[in-house]
């Protein structure tokens, strides 16, 4: 009997197919609980008699307390591994879900909302430890497109499947089905955990058992600027993304005069061309080192025409097709956001950065609401757009900023072995 053995430049493409499935599967499931209360509120709201702070304030607790453990949890990754930290957040999500569920009082909704924040804090350090362990190079930009679009389609399915069972059930019941979803995702990963498994294949980016060590010691890595420019990047992305998925439907009603309906199909537009976006730019990321040029412009792209809708000078009508060209820039950029990410990574420390790094869209997911909603407040919709299109453009800076660094140590990294 032969042992297979995996090219770690390029894996038979079942392999990698599987590991890319699996691992999509679970970020799926991710962002699916990232909307697991906020369909629910009105439900929830009547219930306990909530204001609309005391609901936002759950949210808030989830983005937080995933912001603190993705950190952490990028500590936990690289040293024993991400499958079981992943297996573990899957867990903790069905165990939240169970907990909001039969939830007495507000104090359990908020401490139901920290469980499910500890849950979400591991996805994305473990995610990506994955991809880039046991994915061939060449298809690396294709698992992070996947990846992007498994959390869209996440989002997505999120509201259509808790509303509809509330609806016909209630919120309590629609929750209990949540944690079916977790629950049965961990099952599948467990079944199939062989896939996964580090001893078993090789990656795109194998380290040697020596190279944390190399780095000089686990928080080495902290001291490198592209690493905190990189969150900065994320931070400044997902602030702007939070306005178009928090405010963009009522902020065109105002803009616009168009009714509600129109205005979410805009929203819905604005995801499905992302999602587009990302298979185009998992193509265009495995075609290019420069990973910040196309960055810069796709949301060169985006940005403008943000801006362009802020204006509030063109027809309704051709509404719906801006929000997709935003939608499309913005998606185009995911793949090669992933992958700037990892040319800035050092050797052993893929978990702990990707972790920091990831840490920033939750902040910003926690923090850009409360922006955006103070410009909706002020009756100021034309300004969601514009700021949206601003924080864009400020992305760009950032990074280039990354890749002019990753370009540079590469170009060193050269002179020595050609010197040596």
């Amino acid at each position: 009997m032969t042992t297979a053995t995996f090219d770690p430049v390029r894996n038979p493409l079942r392999h990698d197919a599987q590991v890319i499935g699996l691992v999509g599967l679970a970020h799926g499931v991710s962002h699916f609980y990232h909307l697991l209360l906020a369909p629910l509120f009105p439900w929830i709201k009547a219930e306990f008699g909530l204001s609309y702070a005391e609901l936002g304030l759950l949210m808030t607790v989830f983005f937080a307390v995933s912001a603190v453990v993705q950190t952490a949890s990028g500590f936990v990754v690289d040293r024993f591994g991400a499958s079981p930290v992943l297996f573990g957040g899957l867990g903790l999500l069905g165990a939240a879900a169970l907990l909001l569920s039969v939830s007495p009082s507000y104090a359990m909704l908020l401490l139901g909302a920290g469980v499910a924040g500890i849950g979400n804090g591991v996805f994305h350090p473990a995610d990506f430890t994955l991809l880039n362990k046991h994915v061939s190079q060449p298809r690396l930009g294709h698992a992070f497109s996947v990846h992007g679009i498994s959390g869209n389609l996440g989002w997505a399915a999120a509201p259509v499947f808790l509303v509809t069972i509330a609806e016909f059930g209630s919120w309590r019941t629609a929750l209990g089905c949540a944690s079916v979803v977790a629950f049965g995702v961990l099952a599948v990963l467990l079944a199939l955990r062989h896939v996964l498994d580090p001893r078993g294949t090789h990656g795109a980016a194998p380290r040697p058992a020596t190279a944390a060590k190399a780095g000089g010691g686990m928080l080495a890595f902290l001291k490198l600027p592209q690493v905190w420019i990189c969150w900065a990047f994320f931070l400044i992305t997902t602030f702007s993304f939070s306005g178009i998925q928090s405010f963009a439907p009522t902020a065109l009603t105002q803009l616009y005069g168009m009714p509600l309906t129109l205005a979410t199909a805009c929203y819905t537009a604005y995801m499905l061309c992302s999602a587009g976006g990302m298979i185009v730019g998992g193509f265009a990321a495995g075609r290019t080192s420069n990973h910040d040029r196309l960055i810069a412009m796709s949301f060169t792209l985006s940005g403008l025409v943000a801006i362009v809708v802020g204006l509030g000078a063109l027809p309704a009508a051709l509404v719906p097709v801006l929000m997709g060209v935003i939608g499309f820039g913005a998606g185009t950029a995911g793949p090669s956001r992933d992958l700037l990410v990892r040319a800035a990574a050092p050797a052993g420390a893929t978990g702990r950065v990707y972790g920091v790094v990831y840490s920033g869209l939750d902040i910003g997911l926690a923090s850009g609401p409360l922006f955006f909603g103070a410009l909706m407040d002020a009756r100021w919709p034309s300004w969601v757009f514009f700021m949206i299109g601003a924080f864009q453009m400020l992305a760009i800076f950032t990074a280039v900023t990354v890749g002019n660094g990753n370009r540079s140590r590469r170009e060193m990294a050269g002179k020595r072995a050609a010197a040596g």
